[in-house]
C-alpha cells in the first residue's frame, strides 16, 4: 500500500513538472519563431541591398543585424534543446514510474484471482448467502461479493488505462526524440549560415574602408541635414505647444479663467480629456507597438560614433527602420494629428497623446491631416524612398512637450 502511494505522488509530481515544462517550451518555441520571422525579413531587405553591385554602409548594417538575428536564434535553439531534453527525462522518468505501477497492480491483480481461484470449491455462493443467521448477515454477505467483484473489474479497468498510458509516454518520448533531432539539425545550418554572414560582412567591412574618406564626406552630409531636420521638427513642435496653449488661454479667459498662461513654449496645458488620454499613453511605455509591422532598425537612438566610419558621429533622436517599398505606417497610439509638414524634400507628421507627440518622418502617400483623430494602430501614410538611396527607411521620434526621448523604451521589444 505504502508503495503504491509512494508511486502515485511520484507520477503526480512528475505530471505537474512536466505541464510547467511544456508551458517554458511553448514560450521557447514562441520566441524561437518571432527571431526566425526577423530573420526572414532582414535577408528580405538584405538580399534588396545587394542589388547594388557597390558595397554600402547599409549593407554592412544590414549584415550585423542579420548575425545578430542568427546568433540570438542560436541562443533560442540551444534553450529549445536544453528544455527539450529536460522534458525528454521527466517524460522516461515517469514512464518508468509507470512501469512500475503497473507491476503492483497486476501484481495485487493476481493475488486477488488466487484467493478467488482457491476459494471456488468451498462453498458456493448462493448457500453462503442462504445460510446466513439474519438478514443483515445476509445482506453482508451479498455485499462482500459485490464489492469483492467491483474490485476485481475496477483493478481490470486501471491496469487496462496504465497500460494505455505507458503506450502514449512512449510516443511522446519518440515524438520528442525526433524534435530534437530537427532542432539540432535546425542548429547546424544556422552556424553555417552565421558564419557564410560573418565571412560577407568581413569582406564587406574591407571593401567600405577603402572609401573611408568618400563615406565620411558623404555621412557628414548626411547628418547636417538631419540637424537642420531637427531643428525644424523641434520649432514645430514648439509651434504647436504654442498654439495649443494660446487656444486653451482663450478659451479659459472666455470663461473668465486665467489658469493657463498664454504663449507658454515649454509644457503643454491638458483638458481634463487630454490627461486621461496622457496617463494611458505612459501606462503603455514598452508596450506600443511599432509605427511599421516589418522592418529592420539600422539607426539607433543616442550620440555616438558610426559603427562603420568612427570619424563621424551620429546625433539621432530618434530611431530609423528600414523597410520594403510599399510598406504603410500606422499611428503607435491613439491621439490628434498636430501637424502634416514638408520639410526639406520629406513630409513629416506630428500626433499628439495629451503632452507627448510621436514623430514620423520620410512619408508619402498621407492619409490623414491637421486636426484628426486617429486610433493605435491606424493606417496614416507610406514610407517613401530615402533621399539619395535606393532603399525605404522610416525615422520615429517620441517627445514629451519639447524634449525629445529614447523610442526603444516606448515600442514594445521586437
Amino acid at each position: 500500500m505504502k508503495k503504491t502511494i509512494l508511486l502515485l505522488v511520484v507520477v503526480i509530481a512528475a505530471s505537474i513538472v512536466t505541464v510547467f515544462t511544456q508551458t517554458k517550451s511553448e514560450e521557447l518555441k514562441k520566441n524561437k519563431k518571432q527571431i526566425e520571422n526577423e530573420i526572414a525579413n532582414t535577408q528580405k531587405l538584405l538580399n534588396k541591398t545587394k542589388e547594388n553591385k557597390n558595397y554600402s554602409l547599409q549593407q554592412l548594417s544590414m549584415l550585423r543585424k542579420q548575425i545578430s538575428n542568427r546568433e540570438q536564434l542560436i541562443t533560442a535553439l540551444n534553450n529549445e534543446i536544453f528544455e527539450l531534453e529536460q522534458e525528454l527525462d521527466l517524460n522516461i522518468k515517469l514512464s518508468q514510474s509507470l512501469d512500475k505501477k503497473l507491476e503492483y497492480m497486476k501484481a495485487d491483480y493476481s493475488r486477488i484471482v488466487y484467493q478467488s481461484y482457491k476459494n471456488r470449491r468451498m462453498i458456493d455462493k448462493v448457500t453462503f448467502i442462504l445460510a446466513s443467521e439474519d438478514f443483515t448477515q445476509m445482506y453482508r454477505r451479498f455485499k462482500y461479493y459485490t464489492v469483492f467483484a467491483e474490485n476485481v473489474k475496477h483493478q481490470v479497468r486501471l491496469i487496462r488505462e496504465t497500460q494505455e498510458e505507458i503506450k502514449t509516454k512512449n510516443q511522446a518520448i519518440l515524438l520528442l526524440k525526433e524534435e530534437k533531432s530537427q532542432l539540432l539539425t535546425g542548429k547546424e545550418q544556422e552556424i553555417r549560415k552565421l558564419e557564410v554572414d560573418r565571412n560577407a560582412k568581413t569582406r564587406t567591412a574591407e571593401s567600405l574602408k577603402k572609401q573611408e574618406k568618400q563615406l565620411a564626406s558623404e555621412l557628414t552630409g548626411k547628418q547636417k541635414k538631419r540637424k537642420e531636420l531637427d531643428a525644424a521638427i523641434k520649432k514645430a513642435i514648439q509651434e504647436e505647444i504654442v498654439a495649443a496653449n494660446n487656444k486653451k488661454a482663450k478659451e479659459a479667459k472666455d470663461k473668465g479663467s486665467t489658469t493657463v498662461k498664454e504663449g507658454s513654449k515649454n509644457e503643454i496645458a491638458l483638458t481634463p480629456e487630454e490627461k486621461v488620454l496622457n496617463t494611458s499613453f505612459v501606462n503603455n511605455q514598452g508596450k506600443l507597438p511599432w509605427p511599421v509591422e516589418r522592418g529592420v532598425k539600422v539607426s539607433d537612438f543616442g550620440n555616438y560614433p558610426h559603427p562603420d566610419v568612427p570619424s563621424v558621429m551620429i546625433e539621432n533622436r530618434g530611431i530609423d527602420i528600414l523597410v520594403e517599398e510599399g510598406t504603410a505606417v500606422r499611428a503607435v497610439f491613439e491621439g490628434e494629428v498636430t501637424a502634416v509638414l514638408d520639410v526639406l524634400g520629406t513630409k513629416v507628421l506630428m500626433i499628439r497623446h495629451g503632452e507627448y507627440l510621436t514623430v514620423y518622418q520620410n512619408l508619402k502617400d498621407v492619409k490623414v491631416k491637421k486636426g484628426d483623430k486617429v486610433k493605435t494602430k491606424q493606417l496614416i501614410a507610406t514610407v517613401a524612398k530615402s533621399s539619395g538611396l535606393s532603399s525605404f527607411e522610416l525615422h520615429f521620434e517620441v517627445w514629451r512637450n519639447n524634449t525629445y526621448l529614447n523610442p526603444n523604451s516606448w515600442l514594445t521589444r521586437k
